[in-house]
Parts: structure tokens; C-alpha cells; sequence
């Protein structure tokens, strides 16, 4: 299970808006990377992913991703056991 803290969710606000501006259809893949999760533009789901909403912005997430969501500096995502 995923949680997102304020600032994770108007991250990932800005990087929909950012890209819904060419295709207002865009969704968003997060990519685990070491602790930080990655924002990928995203046409469908990848085998296996989970589909979240978060206001108006669709998340494609792997399934072993769990724990709290946060931004930090430059935007860049981490994730934390909850």
C-alpha cells in the first residue's frame, strides 16, 4: 500500500500538468529506483501495475512498491516504509 504526502501529490501534479500540455490524456508509470521513485509518461499500464488516482492524475505503480511517498528537494520522489 502507497501513501503520498502533500508535497508528493503537487509533484506529481506538476509533472501531469508539465506533459498534459502536448497530450491532456497522460498518465504517469513511477519507476523504483534505489528509494526514489521516477515519473514516467505512460500510455497504459505495464503486466502487473497498479492503477491510482490522485485527483486528476492517473499513476501506473509496480506492485512491490509500498510505504509513504515524499518530495524532497528539486521534486525528486522518495519512498519510506509507512
Amino acid at each position: 500500500m502507497l501513501s503520498f504526502t502533500d508535497r508528493a501529490v503537487d509533484a506529481l501534479r506538476t509533472f501531469h500538468n508539465a506533459a498534459a500540455r502536448w497530450n491532456p490524456d497522460v498518465r504517469l508509470r513511477l519507476i523504483r529506483v534505489g528509494s526514489e521513485l521516477r515519473p514516467e509518461l505512460a500510455d497504459d499500464a505495464a503486466p502487473g501495475d497498479v492503477e491510482l488516482t490522485l485527483g486528476d492524475v492517473t499513476l501506473f505503480v509496480p506492485p512491490d512498491v509500498e510505504g509513504r511517498v515524499d518530495a524532497g528537494e528539486h521534486n525528486v520522489l522518495t519512498v519510506s516504509k509507512a
